[in-house]
């Protein structure tokens, strides 16, 4: 029986994974970093058989991995810059996410709207082509929509000028959901990976680097891992490592990475009732604009921003907000305004820092990007959530090639379906939908059999789903389970706020540690507060 079809969930129990990670032993392969890059790689390397650690130093996803647009796609705009081998890539790996997590990750239909002259022939021509590149791989065809079934097919949708319209399709998926389910399907196959665990340093010997340092955040406890190849996966934050890594030799390093803050508003539905997205490919800064139907709302964005600092938390710009609100007020039926904005959140995108490039961000490849330093520390970054499984087999077979790894790693892993995926996908009513237990796929049958699954609070979240977070989904605070196993923070903050003690009380029961409520509702003022 695979692991989409498992009725026994593992248990992510916090002291036998500390346990495990105290044994003596020497891992094959120690990723570093829990967002889409190092569980990629972790699936991937755990899929051929090797021993797999993975630390991430705070929450699985929760830096850029659980702040995207939610969306699988091929890089409709790349297309523009020439870049058919990344839109080829992607376009075929978006399939295979949607196959293989079907209870968190579905088709969405997009519509583009033309409200200038030959518009609808330029968007159309391109994404025929986009047609041509996903073959077996399509979604569904690209259709030419007239008037009035452009304002059908998108009733928030302006009718003021509008000629007519592009249909086309991407997939739509819950970022950090996906990444859960990624870490629990490597657990399966025998990985390690820990949250709330960051890496203090590396360990080298004769010039290699054989391991690494890392410290538990909840009780300081130290350890001292050994490990033949050392993946950084850290994300915005890979110059660090790179840094504490060339600090033995005496060195400096020049930085990989170029940060690029993306913001998103979350609305009700009202303010785009259809069932299919927006995307405008050119807004008259020219920017993308999109509007996303998501668990019950409707995500506003996105901004492109550079940054020079590396935060966990970055907090949206006042001109991020009025760009976002004066250009969807351009194209939406209702304008809306922030006393309309249910969340807004902020996410910093690891654009690789190709200096040749020059320019802004947007001009920076999305590409990922492999370096092996001196010392053998592997670096990966860049990327997008679509390619997440391509980039783990790059770096695999990068670290074959190198010596770093077995052979063996050369070869891409079978892929399965993930942990929760359920048979009767068919049924699922899709990602528009509110939150519910469709989510879990065939989890929810154990989930409804446990304590607490008559206390049903909210469509989505329950007394049951946070002790399922803390025992098999390795939730160990209050933002743990409201951001990113439940996505509440994301969707309404005032009301995850509202609902937090409740949240706390079930875990403080189950961990019997702090689940830090006071962060959660300093954090949650911040996801409330529309600057």
């Amino acid at each position: 029986m695979g692991p989409g079809v498992s009725t026994h969930p593992l248990p992510t129990l916090r002291a036998d994974l500390l346990a495990r990670l105290a044994e003596p032993r020497v891992w094959d392969l120690a990723v570093v970093g829990g967002g889409a890059s190092g569980l990629g790689v972790a699936l991937q390397a755990a899929n051929l058989g090797l021993s797999v650690l993975l630390l991430e130093a705070h929450d699985f996803a929760q830096g850029t991995s659980s702040r995207s647009t939610k969306l699988l796609h091929g890089g409709v705009r790349y297309l523009a810059q020439g870049h058919l081998s990344l839109v080829y890539e992607a376009l075929h790996e978006r399939r295979a996410v949607l196959d293989a997590a079907p209870h968190i990750a579905r088709p969405l239909s997009f519509v583009m709207p033309a409200y200038r002259w030959g518009e609808q022939a330029f968007y159309g021509a391109g994404l025929k082509l986009y047609d041509v590149l996903a073959g077996r791989a399509s979604l569904g065809p690209t259709r030419f929509l007239s008037r009035e079934a452009t304002l059908q097919a998108v009733p928030g949708v302006k009718a003021e000028g509008l000629r007519g319209g592009v249909q086309y399709w991407d997939g739509q998926f819950d970022d950090a959901r996906l990444a859960l389910a990624l870490a629990r399907t490597a657990a399966l196959h025998g990985a390690l990976a820990i949250n709330h665990m960051p890496v203090t340093g590396l360990i080298e010997a004769g010039g290699r680097v054989a391991g690494l340092h890392a410290r538990d955040a909840e009780t300081g406890c130290a350890f001292e891992v050994q490990a033949r190849c050392v993946v950084n996966a850290a994300g915005v934050w890979v110059d660090g490592l790179r840094g504490m890594d060339a600090e033995t030799r005496g060195q400096s390093v020049a930085s990989l990475v170029q940060a690029s803050q993306g913001i998103h508003l979350v609305v009700d539905r009202s303010f785009w009732p259809g069932e299919q997205a927006l995307l405008v490919p050119s807004t008259r800064d020219g920017r993308v604009l999109f509007a996303v139907p998501w668990l019950g709302k409707v995500l506003l964005g996105t901004t492109d921003t550079p940054r020079a600092d590396a935060l966990l938390e970055p907090v949206p710009l006042k001109e991020e907000v009025d760009l976002i609100l004066q250009e969807a007020g351009h194209y939406l039926v209702r304008q809306p305004t922030r006393a309309d904005v249910r969340s807004v959140w902020a996410g910093l995108r690891p654009l690789v820092n190709n200096a040749q490039q020059g320019g802004g961000t947007s001009r920076v490849s999305r590409e990922h990007r492999i370096d092996i330093s001196e010392s053998g520390l592997l670096t990966v970054t860049g990327g997008k959530w679509t390619t997440f499984r391509a980039m783990g087999i790059d770096v695999l077979k990068t670290g074959a090639a190198a010596g770093l790894l077995p052979a063996a790693a050369a070869q891409p892993a079978p892929w399965s379906p993930l942990v929760g995926a359920s048979p009767q996908s068919e049924r699922h009513p899709g990602m528009a939908a509110p939150p519910g237990w469709h989510s879990y796929g065939v989890d929810a049958a154990y989930i409804q059999a446990m304590s607490g699954r008559a206390a049903e609070w909210l469509p989505g979240l329950s007394e049951a789903m946070v002790r399922f977070a803390a025992r098999h989904e390795y939730a160990r605070t209050v933002e743990d389970v409201l951001a990113r196993r439940s996505r509440l923070l994301m969707l309404d903050a005032r009301l995850a706020s509202q609902w937090a003690p409740r949240v706390a009380e079930v875990l403080l029961q189950e961990t019997g540690m702090d689940p830090h409520l006071p962060d959660f509702e300093a954090l949650a003022r911040q996801y409330a507060h529309c600057p």
